[in-house]
């Protein structure tokens, strides 16, 4: 399934995280998936919530640097190659993968959420739900 996620540029320093998912929590908006990448100086949140536009907005209006994208998320069984037998389907069609975080499943034990991000959303969606993968 194709997701709207948030990239939101974050100053390296104590306090700024909090500060951004404080600003969400403000809104109401339950955040789904976070994953942080860092840099001496800055480090990039990406975030799945609901409202991806509505959010956006608000941290735009607070000066942050905020962009939309669409990313993949699946569901995987919880067993060792689960990820592998969805990244060979990328790969067999040609899909390169930029960057992959998981997260826990809150409704079964049984089951990983997975992000992707891919150079060809649409198609690297097809093929997955063609093979099986929610």
């Amino acid at each position: 399934m194709i997701c709207k996620q948030l990239s939101i540029f974050v100053e390296n320093k104590t306090g700024k995280l909090a500060h951004v998912t404080g600003m969400i929590a403000d809104l109401g908006v339950n955040i789904h998936a976070l994953s942080i990448a860092d840099t001496t100086d800055f480090g990039i949140l990406r975030v799945i919530v609901d409202n991806a536009e509505e959010v956006a907005d608000e941290l735009r209006g607070s000066m942050m640097t905020v962009s939309i994208g669409d990313v993949i998320c699946i569901d995987l069984e919880n067993r060792p190659g689960g990820l592998t037998e969805a990244l060979k389907v990328l790969y067999s069609g040609g899909i390169a993968v930029e960057y992959v975080y998981a997260f826990s499943s809150h409704t079964s034990d049984d089951l990983s959420r997975v992000v992707l991000r891919v150079d060809n959303t649409e198609k690297a969606d097809a093929m997955l739900s063609e093979h099986g993968f929610n």
